[in-house]
Parts: structure tokens; sequence; C-alpha cells
């Protein structure tokens, strides 16, 4: 259920991870269609917070509605209203509470009915006896009948060999067509698990051809800072664009990064000079701050970063060493000032540590002889 649909919360300072899903709420007789926020702390916002245990109740007086009278009146944020025509609705009240149940566990990192349901059947087929077949049934049932199609993730297979498996020769399965389960059927349906046990032990091993997605180095979070000199061991603080480490661009010379920047960043060139050569980053900010932008400076601020670094990392190859070590880390770049270059407790876009990300990369390729000198 939760997919792509990924939101939040803050509750006392902190995030509270959550998804959605589409509802309708009555109220005063009129359906709307609106959105059921779920978060992983257990309260669901159905224009307002409750606990799983007032959810039911709000479902058993209809505040949540899952069934609809021929003719009601429903609209949809004021884009369109309508009146039901023969509505069918696939959902219940008992089903609805159950996905969201679901949800929450998802949301905790904690195995859902359906990951319950694979986990009891790996057990009944290491140990084939009909006390764990029961107990893998019993584990199947218990996934709510709209997620069950979705158990195996097969779209093309369904979950035609879980519910086969879990009936064994002779049972039924939850589906009045499938029949009684023939011999033929359940020996195919073991063939797929066999199968899939296969398929699984092979993606265990196998390392795209492109590496990995995710990083296996932790991430590095560089805090903000105030550097006035060099260091003989700056360790992560020389990677702070405000560390003293002096750049030349273009014939002419900064003290750092963060100098470079904001002395780029202004038109009036006497501006410029007096911000070049501001005793501290600091006190540059403050100058430009004063100072009115480049015309276009929002749109290549980025380009004129990712050129300053590459131009301190070059001329510093003590400091490429430290961002080098950094390996594949995540680099969250805290700046009190900017929430676009500051990852700032995740409520800013971080692109400093993007950048930084993006110059580490180009020094490997150039050290392992993918990229040109």
């Amino acid at each position: 259920m939760i997919g792509n649909r990924i939101t939040y919360r803050v509750a006392d300072g902190v995030r509270i991870p959550g998804t959605w899903r589409h509802a309708f709420i009555r109220n005063g007789g009129h359906y709307f269609l609106t959105d059921l926020f779920i978060y992983a702390d257990g309260l669901i916002d159905c224009w307002g917070l409750v606990n799983v245990e007032e959810f039911k109740e709000k479902l058993r007086t209809g505040w949540v509605a899952t069934s609809f009278p021929e003719g009601g009146d429903a609209s949809a944020h004021e884009l369109a209203d309508w009146k039901f025509g023969e509505p069918e609705s696939w959902i219940t009240p008992e089903l609805l509470v159950a996905e969201v149940r679901d949800t929450i566990d998802t949301l905790n990192g904690r195995p859902d009915s359906t990951r319950r349901c694979l986990a009891a059947v790996d057990i009944f087929l290491a140990d084939r006896t009909e006390e764990n077949r029961a107990a893998a049934r019993e584990a199947f049932l218990a996934i709510p009948e709209t997620q069950r199609r979705y158990a195996l993730g097969d779209m093309d297979s369904k979950d035609w060999p879980l519910r086969i498996l879990v009936a064994g020769p002779g049972g039924r399965t939850y589906l009045s067509f499938d029949g009684t389960v023939t011999q033929k059927d359940y020996g195919s349906a073991l063939r797929y698990f066999a199968e899939r046990d296969r398929w699984r032990a092979e993606a265990a091993t196998q390392v795209p051809a492109d590496g990995p997605a995710t990083s296996h180095a932790p991430a590095l979070k560089l805090y903000h800072s105030f550097p006035t000199k060099p260091s003989d061991d700056p360790g992560k603080l020389a990677l702070r664009h405000d560390y003293p480490a002096p750049i030349t661009v273009e014939g002419t010379a900064y003290p750092s990064v963060a100098h470079a920047y904001w002395a780029l960043s202004v038109d009036d060139p006497e501006t410029r000079r007096a911000i070049a050569t501001a005793e501290t980053a600091t006190a540059a900010g403050t100058l430009a701050a004063e100072a009115p932008r480049r015309e276009e400076w929002e749109h290549a601020r980025t380009a004129v970063m990712t050129h300053l670094l590459r131009a301190k990392y070059a001329q510093h190859p003590e400091l490429a060493d430290i961002l080098v070590a950094t390996e594949d880390a995540t680099l969250i770049y805290d700046d009190m000032k900017s929430s676009f270059w500051g990852d700032n407790a995740g409520r800013g876009r971080n692109w400093s540590g993007r950048l930084l990300e993006l110059v580490r990369s180009e020094l490997r390729g150039r050290r392992a002889g993918i990229l040109g000198a």
C-alpha cells in the first residue's frame, strides 16, 4: 500500500514518516474523496489524527466510508461533484483496518501480514507437516484479501502457487473457482517455489552491472564551523567551503571557496575585490549580502560552486585525499544560512554535499585512470 507515496508530519520537532491512500469521508450526508494519511507512530489522519482503535470507530460510524448509497452526493477537492450511480465497493471496514495495520508495520520496518505469511511458507517448505501447512494457510488468509493477489510479487502467476500450496492436495482455496486442488496442481506449486528459491539465491549473489545502488560507507555530517586558519590535520573540517584553503580562479586569488563564491556572486567589481580580501569567510558573506546579485546568479550558482570545488581539490592534493577517503559516503552539509546549500536537519536541498560527492567521484575516476587528467 505504501509504494512511492511517502510523506511525513512533524511532532515535537521530529519527522514522523507516513504514507497515504484515497478514501471517502462522509460529513453531513455528503461524501468527500480525500486522502487518508497513515503514520509510523500509529496515528491516522482522517480529517483529524486518531489511533487505530479510534479509526475503527470512525469506520463504524461511517465517518470514513466504505459503502455508498445510490444517488448519494460526492465531491473531490472542489474539482468535481457527482452522484453515485450503481456504486460498488471492493473494501470493507475490516479490510481497511487490516491494510492500515500492515502499513504501520511496514513504516516501522516490521514484517507485515504478507512477510509473516511468506516466513510461515518457508517454514512449511523446510518441514512439510500438516501443522506447518495449517500455520501457513492461517497466515495467508490473514493477509487482507485486497493484497493477497500480490503477495508473491509475481504479476504473471499472482498468488496461484501460494493458495494451492497452503490448501494442499484435495484441499480448497479461498477462491471458489479454483476447485479441488489436484496432485498435479500441487506439484506445479512446489516446482514454482523451488524455482523461486533458486531465483532468490542467485539474486542475493548478483551485483548490479553498474555497481551497488546504495553507499557502503556510513553518512558523514559536515557540521557548520568557523575555521580561521589551516590545520596540519583538519579532518572533515577541510571539506567545508569556508576552510582557509586559498584557490586561484581565472587569475584571482581567494582565501577560500566561500570567498570566491561570494565574490563572484556580486555585480559590482569594487565590492567583488573587497569580498575577495575579506578577513574571514563570514565577513565575505556579510559583504555579499549587502550587495546586489549578478543577473541570472541563481541559475548559475551550482555550476560556479562546482568549478570552485574542482579548483580547491586540484590545487590542494592533501585535501583531495581527505575527500577521497570518505569513499562513497553520503555527505550531509550543514549551512545555517542556506537551505539550498545545506541539509539542515533534512529540510534543505544539501547541494554542497551533493557537489562534494560529484567532485569526489571525479577525483576517484581520474586516480583510477577512468577519466583523463
